[in-house]
């Protein structure tokens, strides 16, 4: 009886985990949103080179990046997102979206910023 409550538990945890992960958002829901508000910056791969990227000193981050994505927390994509680079340090370029996208819809695009890297 023990037993199988430790399986049935741990297995409700391995299929947690990926969302938790992720801050709860759907990536596919997120690339919709990042096609929409992020991609002519960041590129359709997130490799930074949308076609506005051109113009931008600094150029907007490379999500393909898996050195540079692993040191960064869900937390800090969404505080970038949703208030800008200015609100983390970073450059003001980057615009905050937090008026414009709901909490959901940016752990959305966290998520799928996170499919992005290159293992």
């Amino acid at each position: 009886m023990l037993r199988t409550q430790l399986v049935s538990s741990m297995l409700l945890m391995s299929m947690m985990l990926p969302g938790l992960a992720f801050g709860g958002g759907d990536a596919v829901k997120g690339k919709e949103i990042y096609t929409k508000f992020c991609a002519s910056c960041h590129g359709p791969s997130g490799r930074g080179d949308g076609p506005a990227a051109a113009a931008l000193n600094p150029k907007p981050r490379n999500f393909a990046d898996k050195k540079v994505m692993d040191a960064l927390t869900d937390d800090y994509l969404f505080k970038v997102i949703q208030g800008g680079g200015a609100a983390v340090g970073k450059s003001p370029m980057m615009p905050p979206w937090g008026g414009a996208l709901k909490e959901a819809d940016i752990h959305d695009v966290t998520a799928y910023v996170r499919t992005l890297v290159k293992k």
